[in-house]
């Protein structure tokens, strides 16, 4: 079987990390190759912080992380345009009061002068079928509709690599399927961490964390039913005194 090159690979190697004096993520080593990863866990299981070691926003206090061919600690001014991230809430992600700046701001941190990025910003909204949001204020946009601005803007900057948080916790049904049909469109490699298990079906790997260790690891139908069995082990047992 052919290998992912290290140029399309997310690779950490005994990474360690503690965030408020507590160890988050225990010497993790991980190789992802595969196009389609998900990450599922408890909350508080370290998937949110692993993510954020993917582009730099928390760096490892032990061990090293390479993420398509950049070492997340040295490389920082070239990891934001390889790795692309989509926070759980759109609202502490987007910065400018009109769809048209937000997207052309991510253009304008490419090197585009300030009118071609907006020229580019609107054609990049007709290809998603949206070129009549480009004047809308971001606050008329309903969540999901800013969630699929904040991919948008993420996308027109070409990253390889798509991380998303959480990216549905808040969004009805018929709009998470619709982001969901456009993430599996992309060409990028995807890690999505959620907690709508279904959404993991046609991924090509799935890894679950309990307290920043890898639980298991491999193909989405029996990760998934371990922990969604464990789960259910835990509400048949009698509670504890005081909780």
């Amino acid at each position: 079987m052919p290998t992912t090159p290290d140029d399309r690979r997310i690779l950490l190697d005994n990474v360690t990390l503690e965030r408020g004096g507590r160890e988050v993520l225990s010497a993790l080593s991980l190789a992802l190759g595969e196009a389609r990863v998900g990450l599922i866990g408890d909350n508080g299981s370290g998937k949110s912080s692993l993510a954020r070691l993917f582009n730099g926003l928390l760096l490892p206090d032990s061990g090293r992380v390479r993420v398509h061919g950049l070492d997340t600690a040295a490389d920082t001014a070239a990891l934001p345009r390889r790795v692309g991230f989509i926070f759980q809430n759109p609202d502490h992600q987007i910065i400018f009061p009109t769809v048209i700046e937000e997207i052309a701001f991510s253009l304008e941190q490419t090197g585009l002068p300030r009118r071609a990025a907006a020229a580019e910003a609107r054609s990049a909204l007709a290809r998603h079928g949206r070129a009549h949001w480009a004047d809308r204020a971001v606050h008329t946009l309903s969540e999901g509709e800013k969630q699929f601005l904040c991919i948008i803007a993420v996308l027109v900057m070409e990253p390889t690599l798509l991380v998303l948080d959480e990216p549905f916790s808040s969004l009805d049904l018929p709009t998470r399927l619709r982001l969901e049909r456009l993430i599996d469109t992309l060409p990028q490699q995807v890690v999505l961490i959620a907690h709508e298990l279904d959404a993991f079906a046609g991924y090509d790997r799935v890894i679950w964390l309990d307290r920043g260790r890898v639980a298991m690891d491999g193909a989405p139908g029996p990760v998934v039913e371990a922990y969604r069995q464990r789960a259910l082990e835990r509400l048949a047992r009698p509670a504890e005194p005081g909780t």
